[in-house]
């Protein structure tokens, strides 16, 4: 096991690598800009080094600087998080030859599974079924047109290096494939600095499921069942729920054998999700595969009971699976709300400082967060403020428990995204299980 851990970003997520590290006896290293030097996962660990201004491009996002704070603190290994550089290829590449384990995936993965086209290729070599499309990027207007003429209308024009609902169009015709190609490849080269796009046959009315997988060292590989992610906005995640009342025990059982072979095929190590557009008929194809702990693991640690930050850690470290695939068990409900700092209606962020704080409790019930009473929200950053979850024996237990933790919750000072949470725990759709990636754009927009 690691002697010291660094934790290379900030916020909530910082401070729940800290908490898994200390149960597992390891001291950990926060790293901090200027303006969190007052946040609480820089409280909690047992050291702290300042890194940088503001702007996350000097700071957390700045490899350099971050190796140097390792260096310094005499780290052996260092923890991505989520977000910022917990995708980065080179950076992974970069520790591993600083001599600091990464904990999480080699950047040979990393970069394999950031390109989506080359995913998708790689995904459909081992038998993980896939949407039809182009295969890899489509470089010219008339090759895009020609394919799309091909798999049929409607189509989407997705970044090849893309994420976060950037660089993605729909076009239903050949007008709107000409007047979208050339905007979804200018949003792409903008955002990832790639203005490679392929082409997809557009799914009308999808879930999002994703499938939580694991590798170790030794070519073992499990999955932790799935999570339904479909309520979204601008293909931003709101709210996920496992295990999803779209998906049958048939069903589950194929996407979890499906997405092990592929684990154990590309000899992955640590935590990764693999995420599936599921039809209305059933069928399932791979979107993409994130190699990284998800801003909604909780969800999977409330339905399973075990803990996936430590399981990174203990993966990482060399150690092999402790437990099979028949351990993993669902039990019961989960559900996860993101409370974000954002006008529930308009969606515009809301910075500023926090005057009255206080959270639900009661059987069930975790907050997931880094802030407290006088908190200042800073709108250099993700505008996540806390993720509450809860578990029930089943679905209608934790939505009757989400709804009451939701109207304990008070957060003053800054909006909230929690009276949206409200309006969809009461929606007759969400309730009946009917939803899809477009629920936010049918009932609320």
């Amino acid at each position: 096991m690691f002697n010291k851990v660094l934790i290379a970003n900030r916020g909530e997520i910082a401070l729940r690598v800290i908490r898994a590290c200390k149960e597992l006896g390891v001291k950990t290293v926060a790293v901090y800009s200027d303006v969190d030097k007052e946040s609480l996962h820089v409280a909690f660990a047992d050291e702290a080094v300042c890194i940088g201004p503001a702007d996350a491009g000097k700071s957390y996002r700045n490899i350099k600087n971050i190796i140097a704070a390792a260096e310094i603190a005499h780290a052996d290994a260092i923890h991505p998080g989520y977000g910022f550089l917990s995708e980065n290829a080179e950076f992974a590449k970069i520790c591993e030859e600083c001599g600091f384990t990464f904990i999480g995936p080699t950047s040979e993965h990393i970069e394999m599974m950031g390109n989506k086209s080359v995913a998708k290729d790689t995904m459909k070599k081992f038998g993980v079924p896939v949407v039809p499309g182009s295969n890899g990027a489509v470089k010219t207007m008339a090759e895009g047109l020609e394919l799309a003429g091909k798999i049929g209308y409607p189509v989407i024009i997705k970044a090849s290096a893309g994420g976060g609902g950037k660089g993605m169009r729909v076009a239903v015709n050949d007008l709107t494939f000409r007047n979208n190609f050339d905007l979804a490849r200018g949003e792409a080269g903008q955002a990832f600095g790639n203005d490679e796009v392929y082409i997809e046959k557009y799914i009308d009315r999808p879930r999002h499921i994703e499938i939580q997988v694991f590798g170790d060292c030794h070519g073992n590989a499990l999955h932790f069942f799935e999570r339904e992610c479909s309520i979204q906005r601008r293909h931003q995640k709101l709210l996920e729920e496992s295990p999803s009342v779209g998906v049958s025990k048939s069903l589950r059982e194929k996407m979890g054998e499906v997405s092990v072979k592929a684990v154990k095929a590309l000899k992955y190590r640590g935590a990764g999700t693999i995420e599936y557009l599921v039809d209305r008929q059933g069928n399932f194809y791979f979107m993409e595969m994130n190699t990284r702990i998800q801003v909604e693991h909780p969800v999977t640690e409330m339905v399973t009971g075990y803990d996936l930050v430590k399981m990174q850690i203990r993966v990482a470290a060399g150690e092999p699976f402790w437990i099979k695939q028949k351990d993993i068990k669902i039990l019961g409900h989960a559900i996860e709300c993101r409370i974000n700092a954002e006008d529930p209606v308009t969606f515009r962020p809301s910075p500023g400082t926090i005057v009255d704080y206080y959270t639900p409790g009661g059987n069930g019930v975790r907050i997931d967060s880094n802030v407290y009473n006088d908190y200042r929200v800073l709108p250099y950053y993700d505008s996540m403020v806390a993720k509450l979850i809860v578990s029930g024996k089943d679905r209608d237990e934790a939505i009757t428990r989400m709804r009451r933790s939701l109207d304990e919750f008070i957060i003053h000072g800054i909006k909230t995204t929690i009276p949206l949470h409200q309006q969809i725990m009461e929606h007759f759709a969400f309730v009946e299980g009917d939803i899809g990636t477009d629920f936010i754009d049918r009932y609320f927009m």
